[in-house]
């Protein structure tokens, strides 16, 4: 399945070759290695190191502004192991440059492949100095079962259209909108630099480098200073799956390869395949393990980020992207995920990595010390797809409300955090796929069907065990589908208020800011009543227990309202009614059925000691708790 909007055939960036220069032997000066460390280059008080690794070279020069670019005045040393290096004390920051690479009669131009900054020709690596003031900040990232994570795409989400894609300065005038909403962390899809303005991102040419085109370097720098004074965490989507294709510099870095494959950089043989290029990295060398290590580190420590998203982690430890394959399984790509996720552990454990493995497989969220991949989290398939069927399907018959229990209760190794739900993301609203409301009346994403039933998916991400995410636009009703080049319509903001309203309460009652839902943020859940011929289903939350903890809500998945409709209640007394997705608040078009608190009485009902009448309207939830006792 295409993950962008490029070709899927790979257009990879050609090698240029140079048979002009003839011998340099008898024109080389004698030059040592740098003392400095790092890759790429390394701005320093005496000028710039420069350190690549090229292991098939016979010599390795850079040229850029700072010599006129010649190709053959400022050579590297050979410092072993196929690394090069020197000192460079009449070059400096935004000085724009590239490596020559002379591999026999050939000599190659290549891309820095630590390049922080690239040039607007898009193939000359720039210096950067890397300086930027972060301020003082008391911003500390929420709890992961308070978090509740918004995904959203540099480039649309700003107010463009029809014009150059939305950048970093888009998303930071949205803060305080998000703010107000409740969002309490971001999920960026990719800003590596890719080819081109338009993209999803999930084609890194220069896997180092932010996007030009959404505001580079510094300006996702000011957008994660901007979040974090708004309170607001951010995580960033990375592809180590594969590089590029288009544009890509790594291809045949040093002239090396197999197979007519990429080179030093990627597998050479058949792990090369993947269904976006034959491009996976070479797991197996440790250069390459390096080089993904690192890219992994600077978004957390250099960026402040905290967190990633690993993109299609099942393409990493399988050729084929699945289990159930033992002979495709890459042990390497297994391997290195362990290894990036202990030292991110060790370095900065409070930060969230999360994979987008889709396989529903525990190890991926176990313990590296048990065998594990060692993710904090990992994209629930066991919640999205029965949840998105049973709110998407036409007939109430139809409907799998037994399934949906399933998917409430589904945990990975026991924990409830280690999971996030949702109804849209990038890849469930494009790829085939369409926005909830759009699947749901295509072509009529704003009538009342729409609108109920996926309000009724919302209320189920934000009170199911998980971690919450919703993508962009979802929360005023955003229609059709995904498209890298059609920002966001932030006029149905304004049309569509009361349903921004109704995530807002929701989100509210998730993050416990009343005092009074508290089990929303626990581990405990309990699917005690399940209707598949009414289509209703009950469940209750709790962290501890008790008042102001204990939360029972109801979902109707029928066009039926409900009168007087028994239900067992974990505890005696009064239930009060916190929310009702029926509410005309949320919706004039809504029916507004009458819903009250709930008396429980004493009476075993559902495997519970207590029962009480719940009146509730079509394709609806509502959501009780006990006051909290002073």
């Amino acid at each position: 399945m295409q993950k962008y909007n490029e070709s899927k055939q790979a257009t990879l960036w050609p090698n240029w070759v140079d048979r002009s220069l003839g011998t340099l032997t008898n024109l080389i000066r004698p030059v040592s290695p740098t003392s400095q460390t790092g890759m790429g280059a390394i701005p320093y008080e005496g000028g710039v190191a420069f350190r690549v690794w090229a292991p098939h070279a016979d010599q390795v020069f850079v040229a850029g502004t700072f010599n006129k670019w010649s190709r053959r005045r400022t050579p590297l040393a050979r410092e072993g192991n196929g690394y090069w290096s020197a000192d460079v004390p009449q070059a400096g920051p935004d000085d724009e440059y590239q490596f020559v690479i002379r591999n026999r009669r050939h000599t190659l131009l290549r891309t820095d492949p630590y390049a922080r900054e690239v040039s607007s020709a898009f193939n000359n690596s720039v210096v950067s100095n890397g300086q930027f003031d972060w301020g003082e900040t008391s911003f500390r990232m929420s709890a992961w079962n308070e978090m509740v994570i918004y995904e959203l795409h540099v480039g649309t989400f700003a107010e463009k259209p029809g014009g150059p894609p939305g950048d970093f300065r888009g998303v930071i005038k949205k803060l305080p909108y998000l703010r107000e909403l409740g969002i309490n962390a971001i999920e960026l899809m990719p800003v590596k630099e890719f080819g081109g303005e338009f993209s999803w991102g999930y084609n890194p040419a220069h896997p180092f480098a932010v996007s030009r085109a959404y505001g580079g370097r510094r300006g996702l720098m000011e957008l994660v200073k901007a979040a974090h004074e708004n309170g607001i965490a951010v995580i960033l989507d990375v592809v180590y799956n594969h590089f590029g294709p288009q544009n890509l510099s790594l291809w045949q870095f040093d002239g090396w390869h197999e197979n007519g494959m990429g080179g030093v950089y990627f597998y050479n043989d058949w792990r090369s395949k993947t269904p976006w290029a034959d491009t996976r990295p070479d797991y197996g060398r440790p250069e390459v393990r390096q080089y993904v290590r690192d890219n992994a580190l600077m978004w957390l420590e250099e960026f402040q980020l905290d967190g990633l998203r690993w993109d299609a982690t099942a393409y990493i430890r399988n050729a084929h992207g699945h289990d159930g394959d033992v002979g495709a399984n890459i042990a390497e790509g297994w391997s290195l995920m362990q290894a990036i996720n202990d030292e991110i552990d060790g370095r900065q454990p409070w930060k969230i990595i999360i994979a987008e493995d889709l396989q529903g497989n525990e190890w991926v969220t176990k313990e590296t010390g048990a065998g594990g991949a060692g993710f904090d989290a990992q994209w629930d398939s066991n919640f999205v797809h029965p949840v998105r069927q049973a709110i998407i399907t036409t007939r109430d018959e139809d409907r799998d409300v037994a399934a949906v229990a399933k998917a409430i209760t589904f945990r990975y190794n026991g924990d409830a955090f280690a999971r996030i739900v949702y109804t849209e993301s990038h890849d469930e609203v494009a790829n085939g796929k369409a926005r909830v409301p759009e699947e749901i009346s295509p072509g009529a994403a704003a009538t009342l069907f729409a609108r109920k039933r996926s309000t009724l998916g919302a209320a189920l991400v934000f009170t199911a065990p998980g971690v919450p995410m919703i993508f962009q636009g979802q929360e005023f009703l955003e229609e059709g589908w995904f498209d890298d080049h059609q920002s966001l319509d932030w006029a149905k903001a304004q049309a569509n208020a009361g349903i921004i309203a109704l995530y807002r309460d929701l989100i509210r009652l998730r993050r416990n800011g009343d005092n009074n839902t508290r089990g929303l943020t626990g581990q405990h859940v309990h699917v005690y009543h399940v209707n598949n011929e009414d289509k209703l289903i009950a469940f209750h939350r709790r962290y501890e227990g008790g008042h102001g903890d204990d939360v029972v809500i109801v979902a109707n998945f029928s066009h039926q309202a409900r009168e007087d409709y028994a239900v067992g209640f974990p505890q005696p007394g009064a239930w009060r009614l916190r929310f009702n997705s029926d509410g005309q608040v949320y919706d004039e078009s809504f029916s507004d059925h009458p819903t009250q608190d709930v008396e429980a009485v004493e009476g075993d009902l559902d495997g519970l000691p207590y029962q009480g009448n719940v009146s509730i309207g079509p394709y609806s939830v509502v959501i009780f708790s006990q006051d909290s006792e002073e």
